[in-house]
């Protein structure tokens, strides 16, 4: 399934502002930058030059996203050519490439070094991923290559929203109370929950979405602890978040939710040192990935009931199964299969960052982010 839409005419100069967090302040530059993505004449691909002739290919192009696609490119200068493809980017599709100078994908095309090494050899000089996370590219062998590579910072309210929504679900016991529905069981027993206004909730990570996950959670009167290598100064000035060390966190904490990003240093950060140390009946959100949680001691805190209750949108290996239809499979992830199980365990497939408005963000940064690196002015480039 691919398309090609040529483009109309558009402005010689688009202005924008991009908001240049991404999900942990320790890895992000701060402040709204104003983004001027100029468009001149010529063919040079350094830095600065004009793009009039970009050719670029957007991969893994979902239908929900035809849409916002159509508006970008409808908005891009004439003589840039951008293509489309609802494939991944993998050594087998290396030849929709067709002479593509930027390529915007998602998680799903996976790039490192060899990887990158051909898109190289075939012309291409910028990468922009539709989405914060960027474990799954190389960042050091791309720019050993000289491949420019960015991410996306869509607006972070919709993933907030969906995290105090776990929150919820899990202090309300809400799984189980579904599942007693559908089979006409109304009693009580064992779905007595807990208010968010009594409890400490510890944030990890306060970039843009673990800021806007404590701006929600204000309006429930909540006590909130927050741990970052780079504290907000702003944040800690308002008087109602206090900044601690991690230990710290984990000890005090009712509720621990999970917003920092995926490294070599964060991963299975959430450990069984790390639940040791939390309090008994701790309740775990995690809307960032599923790597960052060591499995193994997440399933002992659940049977150990250390863990009062588990919500996950996301989960270790969850590649080739979030996002498809795996009905009639017999799926090869024993770990959710098992976690699954249990009646305090939520696990939604990947979705936070599903709305409207993220998702139409997504397609336009990653496709404004290609000329934004070409004329040197890109605010995410990693």
């Amino acid at each position: 399934m691919n398309g090609r839409l040529p483009l109309v005419a558009g402005a010689s100069n688009v202005w924008a502002k991009v908001r240049s967090e991404g999900l942990c302040a320790a890895f992000v530059v701060r402040g709204l930058i104003p983004l001027r993505i100029g468009y001149s004449a010529g063919i040079a691909r350094e830095p600065g030059d004009g793009m009039d002739d970009m050719k670029i290919k957007v991969f893994e192009l979902r239908d929900d996203e035809r849409a916002a696609y159509d508006r970008v490119v409808g908005e891009l200068p004439a003589g840039c050519e951008v293509a489309w493809s609802a494939d991944t980017l993998t050594s087998a599709t290396l030849d929709m490439l067709d002479g593509a100078e930027g390529v915007v994908i998602v998680n799903k095309s996976p790039l490192d070094a060899d990887m990158l090494r051909e898109l190289h050899d075939r012309g291409v000089r910028y990468v922009a991923t539709r989405s914060i996370g960027f474990n799954h590219i190389d960042i050091d062998a791309a720019k050993e290559l000289g491949i420019h590579v960015c991410n996306t910072t869509y607006p972070p309210y919709g993933v907030a929203e969906f995290a105090v929504m776990l929150m919820l679900m899990a202090l309300r016991n809400y799984k189980p109370a579904m599942w007693r529905q559908q089979v006409n069981d109304y009693s009580l027993a064992g779905l007595r929950g807990r208010e968010l206004r009594t409890l400490t909730v510890g944030v990890m990570g306060t970039g843009r979405i673990g800021r806007a996950v404590i701006d929600y959670l204000r309006g429930f009167g909540c006590k909130i602890l927050a741990y970052d290598p780079f504290p907000s100064e702003e944040l800690a000035a308002r008087g109602d978040v206090t900044y601690v060390g991690l230990d710290e966190l984990y000890a005090q904490s009712d509720l621990v939710t999970v917003h920092i990003p995926l490294m070599e240093s964060t991963r299975g950060i959430i450990n069984r040192e790390a639940i040791a140390k939390m309090r008994d009946g701790v309740v775990l959100v995690n809307v960032s990935r599923g790597e960052l949680m060591d499995v193994d001691a997440l399933v002992e805190g659940i049977e150990s009931e250390k863990i009062g209750a588990l919500a996950m949108d996301v989960f270790p290996e969850e590649d080739g199964i979030y996002h498809v239809s795996r009905t009639h499979d017999i799926l090869a992830n024993r770990n959710m299969a098992y976690l699954r199980q249990f009646p305090n365990v939520i696990l939604t497939q990947h979705i936070a960052f599903y709305t409207d408005i993220d998702v139409d963000s997504m397609v336009e940064q990653g496709i404004r982010g290609i000329l934004a690196m070409a004329t040197g002015e890109c605010a995410t480039e990693l």
